[in-house]
């Protein structure tokens, strides 16, 4: 994915960067951004250049160029929001609270389930979708550097790709982005793979490139006769996706139809379905090959009409058809869905339509997906109640909405709830009656002893949300209340032996002709 912003930013200054901006953006939005970057202090130019390339409005380009700034502590949020506008404000915040999140933990036992909270922890925090975009842009240009890295760091970074934000690609259909993150991901985790299929492809390029020319020439001819206006161009098959397909389907390199493909782009849906009448009078078709991904679109919102044929020379050859708005959303997904347009919707219409659209697509199930359980509980009910809060060490912790820093200290320990005195938010005190919102990191201040208070109890005082901690305090409470009976039907035990005359005494035998039975 190299554009021509790309090519501009490779040794060019920012000036002529941002000449590469003016296309669609007015001269007060460009100021804007040139005022981001001079008061940010000439930050790193290529995740904003990465949004860009999706076509992002201006606010989301600047609030990329503005975290750094905000994360290293050399401006604050408050100062943002003055110069910039709440809006972008608010993006760099969401952007703040994603990076918050910390070590996945992936070698701990408790790896799979610290995953699945985070992939909801993500959406759940990104109210806007815009925030994921960014996020998503900042994981790719991580991936584009990590060549020089230790290879335990490639390692962890490659699978938390795979794991955690090509799946987030995926679903919000951003096939640009989501195809070269995995392609990065398998060249850092498997290199010998990777290399391996590069190679072949290396090895048959020239071939394949004539027999493409070839079929696309036949193709435009095909089509023109029959008065359909089409662009037709050839398809480069993704490493990972070959390497996938070769997996999942036990195949041979050699056994991978889709290496030999063609796209073709028309203007309507009945032209789509034209050109597959055409593709298959001229060829014949492998019936288990075919896909009407148009009448039943993926998951995520993907769409076209997919046929393997016997080409020319009876070699099996893809043929991909969509119409050219389907592409754009193909390679952009969500993003072609929020691209800025000038005197478009207001902040408020995009914003409600962004949250439906990532709704829609956490209820919807992956169809083709080998991830099994990565992506099955994206179900956007699973975390309407629920609020994820950080450990100081980076662990997530998933409780009800509406819980109180107590109740994420008896979730963490009964002990730790027992001894709780106060609690820091974001490095900031707050009251125990605190509500935690997403992405918060709660550190716990507790006594060396002590226990809870009844207050706690009180329904009307706000102290603990969840059943959970409810139950441990009583607990306490009953607890206290049955070893004081201990101690005081101890005592007068002990008063009546003495009034008594007795010194010593086998209680057991006591206990026995009173009828108690034994523990």
């Amino acid at each position: 994915m190299v554009s021509s912003r790309q090519t501009a930013l490779a040794g060019a200054d920012f000036d002529t960067w941002l000449d590469t901006l003016r296309v669609g953006w007015s001269d007060a939005q460009i100021e804007r951004v040139r005022s981001a970057y001079r008061a940010c202090g000439e930050p790193d130019l290529a995740v904003a250049d990465l949004l860009a390339d999706l076509g992002m409005e201006p606010d989301v380009v600047i609030a990329a160029l503005l975290h750094g700034a905000v994360a290293d502590g050399r401006r604050t949020l408050e100062w943002l929001e003055e110069e910039f506008g709440s809006a972008i404000a608010r993006l760099v915040e969401g952007i703040a609270k994603l990076d918050a999140i910390g070590d996945l933990h992936q070698g701990s036992q408790h790896a799979g389930r610290q995953l699945e909270s985070l992939r909801k922890m993500l959406l759940a925090m990104a109210q806007d979708v815009r925030v994921v975009l960014i996020k998503l842009a900042m994981r790719l240009h991580a991936l584009r550097q990590l060549g020089r890295a230790p290879l335990a760091h490639q390692h962890r970074v490659a699978r938390e790709t795979l794991d955690i934000f090509t799946p987030l690609a995926n679903r919000l259909g951003i096939g640009r982005i989501k195809w070269e993150m995995e392609d990065l991901a398998l060249r850092y985790l498997d290199p010998a793979a990777y290399k391996q299929i590069a190679a072949a492809l290396e090895e048959r390029r020239a071939d394949r490139e004539r027999y493409i020319a070839r079929v696309m020439e036949d193709l435009r001819d095909f089509l023109r006769r029959a008065g359909i206006r089409a662009e037709v161009s050839g398809r480069v098959k993704h490493i990972y996706g070959i390497w996938r397909k070769m997996h999942r389907k036990k195949l041979s390199f050699e056994q991978i139809f889709d290496l030999r493909a063609v796209r073709v782009m028309v203007e309507t849906v009945n032209d789509c379905y034209a050109a597959l009448g055409v593709v298959h009078a001229r060829w014949n078709h492998i019936h288990q090959e075919f896909d009407d991904y148009i009448a039943q679109p993926k998951p995520n919102g993907y769409q076209s009409l997919h046929t393997t044929v016997a080409g020319p020379e009876g070699r099996p050859v893809e043929v991909q058809i969509r119409t050219h708005t389907m592409h754009q959303n193909a390679e952009l997904g969500v993003a072609a869905h929020w691209r800025y347009k000038e005197g478009g919707e207001g902040p408020g219409n995009i914003a409600e339509r962004q949250i439906a659209w990532l709704r829609q697509m956490l209820e919807s199930r992956e169809e083709d997906s080998d991830d099994g359980d990565l992506l099955e509980r994206f179900k956007a009910e699973a975390f309407q109640d629920r609020v994820y809060a950080i450990t100081p060490k980076g662990a997530i912790i998933e409780l009800a909405q509406g819980a109180t820093p107590l109740d994420f200290a008896y979730h963490i320990h009964t002990e730790v709830g027992h001894r709780c005195r106060g609690a820091k938010v974001n490095s900031r005190i707050v009251p125990l009656t605190y509500e935690i919102n997403n992405g918060d990191q709660i550190e716990v201040l507790t006594a060396k002893a002590g226990g809870p208070s009844r207050d706690w109890l009180s329904p009307h005082l706000g102290y603990v949300k969840t059943n959970r901690a409810r139950a441990k305090i009583r607990q306490w409470f009953f607890q206290q209340d049955q070893d004081k009976s201990i101690a005081a039907g101890r005592t007068a035990l002990e008063s009546e032996f003495q009034r008594l005359g007795i010194k010593q005494l086998k209680l057991e035998k006591v206990a026995d002709r009173l009828g108690f039975a034994k523990p």
